[in-house]
């Protein structure tokens, strides 16, 4: 009984679980063209359980938006709701406060239900207000992308899930798993 214990208590230490609320969110949108755009994606991503509020700054393709106080994020929600008001996602960046989340390389933090995987770093750890940027497929440019993919070998960069690699994370094979950099 004290040997499976043990065993539990050194799986979880192992795994980093980030101390971390995110507050709110920068979002760059592409293919705007005119203020009903910008009023279509800000009326689309209020509509979001967790959003408490959005504010368009129509000069910059961009938006500003609040997370309700420990409401539970969906990243890809976000995303889904930029194209379903027939746009894309240009950039995200998400601002939480962090308290002593370290970063190892090639490990997942989990943050809140979601696991994020740091492609740069290793090593740091968060502490306070920090902004993380999503660089996963589709939520910034695709020479951006181009450019990162190439940074890391794991093949869960490519797809935004975990794959074999991760289940030492116990992560299963096929769960989203959101690729940031600070």
């Amino acid at each position: 009984m004290k040997r499976l214990f043990f065993l539990i208590l050194v799986s979880v230490l192992l795994v980093p679980v980030g101390q971390a609320q995110f507050s709110k969110a920068s979002l760059q949108a592409t293919g705007l063209t005119c203020a009903l755009c910008s009023n279509a994606i800000n009326k689309a991503v209020l509509k979001l359980p967790f959003v408490a509020s959005v504010r368009a700054d129509i000069k910059n393709s961009s938006f500003s938006i609040v997370f309700k106080e420990g409401a539970d994020l969906d990243i890809d929600a976000i995303k889904a709701a930029v194209e379903d008001a027939g746009f894309s996602v240009g950039g995200l960046s998400l601002t939480g406060h962090f308290n002593d989340t370290r970063l190892i390389k090639d490990q997942a933090v989990t943050i809140g239900n979601e696991k994020f995987h740091f492609l740069n770093g290793d090593g740091k750890t968060l502490n306070g207000e920090q902004v993380i940027m999503v660089v996963d497929k589709n939520f910034v440019s695709e020479k951006q992308f181009k450019k990162i993919s190439k940074e890391s070998q794991l093949p869960c960069v490519q797809t935004g899930k975990a794959t074999g690699a991760c289940s030492r994370e116990g992560m299963a094979a096929g769960n989203r798993i959101y690729h940031v950099m600070i």
